[in-house]
């Protein structure tokens, strides 16, 4: 094997796991947020876990941006690798004879879905970093809530949130069951594994639409 194609599968072996990674940190993140439909306690309770837990905040919370940015570096940059290494051009290409819309668009998906979190740390982590390094505010365990509910007030904050959520299931429809098929998991159970991905891309976008619009109704 030559070391081109071995650098082309350990990108992508990287690509899959990082997005496998992030997968877990979405479904980690809307179920905290979930809980700001049915209970506002328990809402604050769990963010204020999250924010003030040493391991969250200086370990795991890293690795997360981290994981971010690499996953979407290197998914530019296999982007472009492919692009270079594709002997036809964009005008000859016979669109889903060859592959789906959604494995085709992967990089404008990317992108909005990019812009999106550059958003909501522009909401919600950079004021938190300034509440808590900068200000030196004393910690108040029941602000999490208000604080979530104050950003869902503009509805052109709601649309822009809403329309990302769009781009990330469709980023999500193909880039999931990709990352277990890229890993190997070509087997008995590829259908049960496609449904559970197809779903999972499907319901969690939904459910942070639909936790946004709960929210936006519930003030106005």
């Amino acid at each position: 094997m030559s070391e081109n194609i071995k650098s082309s599968l350990s990108r992508k072996y990287l690509m899959a796991l990082s997005g496998l990674f992030l997968v877990i940190f979405l479904l980690q993140h809307f179920t905290i947020n979930l809980t700001s439909v049915f209970s506002k306690e328990m809402f604050n309770y769990l963010s204020h876990f999250m924010g003030n837990n040493p391991i969250v905040q200086f370990i795991l919370q890293p690795i997360l941006i981290f994981g971010v940015i690499f996953h979407f570096l290197m998914g530019f940059i296999l982007e472009l690798k492919n692009r270079r290494s594709r002997a036809q051009k964009y005008y000859s290409f016979k669109g889903n004879a060859n592959s789906s819309w959604m494995s085709r668009n992967m990089i404008y998906s990317g992108v909005v879905v990019l812009s999106f979190l550059g958003l909501h740390f522009y909401d919600f982590w950079i004021p938190e970093m300034q509440y808590k390094y900068v200000e030196f505010l004393p910690e108040n365990p029941d602000r999490y809530y208000e604080e979530l509910i104050h950003k869902f007030e503009s509805p052109t904050r709601v649309i822009l949130y809403n329309i990302s959520f769009v781009f990330l299931s469709l980023h999500l429809l193909h880039g999931f069951s990709s990352s277990f098929q890229t890993m190997g998991f070509n087997n008995k159970y590829t259908y049960s594994l496609k449904f559970f991905t197809f779903s999972f891309s499907i319901i969690i976008p939904l459910g942070f639409i639909l936790i946004s619009v709960f929210h936006y109704l519930n003030i106005h």
